[in-house]
């Protein structure tokens, strides 16, 4: 007899939650793409696909702006509810940058000194992260270009990171107003050392992608600039393991003419388009035909095994966090973001920072008199 006497419904539900409002036709914007899986030859597979979230802002080097970072989360949550995807692919236009965080411009103009309006923007943004987190297909970052800021806060909320060479790696927030807690304080404590997240965090050094390889930050880095038919790494970064006054430099950024004339070499690399990303897409394809021959609901238990190590030090601390950096866009945010937007017309992207120091310890008020001695000047404006 079977089951066939169980009153069944076929018709398959319809699981989206967001239609394609949120994916424009004009940057910036969000390209929201479902590509068909692909074996290790190339050949197409029926029925099966893989979501690309792409950022597409490249004039800024893809930072998003409040409607992107909804379409980020437009992106995930339908990736996350579709049956036929096998994993997702988080990665941006070009290959200059994957991403350098929040628009700047967006920030300076529009919500400093509007703290609620910044508070509902992390809102936004708190979502963003979540819908990585909670993603029920695995989050495959690649590094198409630098990785800074929050950019490296939404990179390392995925599960894997497949880098170009010629990315680099950083926060900026100290620098520039802010603070790293969108993600970065709460997740490179368990990528790297203590004291390496403590520095990365605060420095606003730039990393290279060899160094981040090397100290545990991403999976795999492959080289993106192809002269005829060979590779060449980054020549901008010290690639044999040998000791300088007592210290490993393997990773990191040659020094004096050595860097001048490597910089030179890639920026002529890129204006004669000899930077090919085929190696990361290669190893992207592999990695995701990896997770498509594993049964799909061991794998993601697995996956959110590992990533709730991550989620439980950002749940923490994600809504209070909000509330400080909304507070701050009334202060330091104000005089970083104001810096930063302006430097074409001043010639300078931060502040005086000694200077306000000194007010401070001479406690003065933060008002309009003390942000006006600190900020940079018009270059035909001179300074008090």
């Amino acid at each position: 007899m079977g089951l066939n006497w169980l009153p069944r419904k076929e018709e398959l539900k319809n699981h989206d939650l967001h239609g394609p409002q949120h994916w424009g036709d004009s940057t910036p914007r969000i390209i929201y793409e479902k590509r068909p899986l692909k074996d290790l030859e190339g050949n197409i597979i029926d029925n099966l696909f893989v979501s690309w979230i792409i950022l597409d802002n490249p004039r800024q080097y893809n930072s998003y702006t409040t409607e992107m970072v909804k379409g980020v989360i437009a992106g995930f949550e339908n990736a996350s509810l579709d049956r036929s995807v096998v994993a997702v692919v988080f990665t941006a236009v070009g290959s200059s940058a994957f991403c350098t965080g929040g628009n700047t411009k967006e920030y300076a103009e529009y919500y400093t000194l509007r703290p609620n309006e910044y508070g509902e923007y992390m809102d936004l943004f708190n979502h963003m992260v979540d819908s990585i987190l909670m993603c029920k297909k695995p989050v495959i970052n690649r590094v198409n270009g630098m990785r800074v800021a929050g950019g490296q806060e939404i990179g390392m909320a995925c599960d894997l990171a497949v880098v170009s060479d010629l990315a680099i790696f950083g926060q900026a927030g100290p620098r520039h107003g802010s603070s790293p807690d969108g993600g970065s304080s709460d997740f490179l404590p368990w990528y790297l050392s203590i004291e390496d997240a403590m520095w990365n965090c605060v420095s606003c050094e730039l990393w290279s992608a060899y160094k981040m390889k090397r100290l545990g930050l991403v999976s795999k880095v492959v080289p993106a600039i192809k002269d005829g038919d060979n590779w060449v790494r980054n020549p901008s970064v010290v690639l044999d393991k040998y000791v300088e006054d007592g210290e490993i430099v393997f990773g990191e950024f040659k020094k004096g003419e050595e860097y001048k004339e490597a910089r030179t070499y890639i920026k002529r690399a890129k204006e004669q388009n000899n930077v090919s990303l085929e190696l990361l897409d290669r190893e992207v394809n592999g990695i995701v035909w990896t997770f498509a021959n594993l049964f799909p609901g061991c794998l993601i238990k697995a996956m959110d095994s590992i990533r709730a190590k991550k989620k439980f030090f950002w749940n923490h601390t994600k809504d209070y966090n909000r509330h400080w950096l909304a507070a701050n866009m009334n202060y330091e945010a104000f005089l970083g973001f104001q810096a930063f937007n302006t430097r074409k017309i001043t010639g300078k992207d931060t502040i005086d920072f000694i200077k306000f120091r000194q007010l401070i310890a001479q406690g003065k008020l933060a008002d309009e008199e003390m942000y006006e001695a600190v900020l940079p000047k018009p270059k035909d404006k001179p300074a008090n």
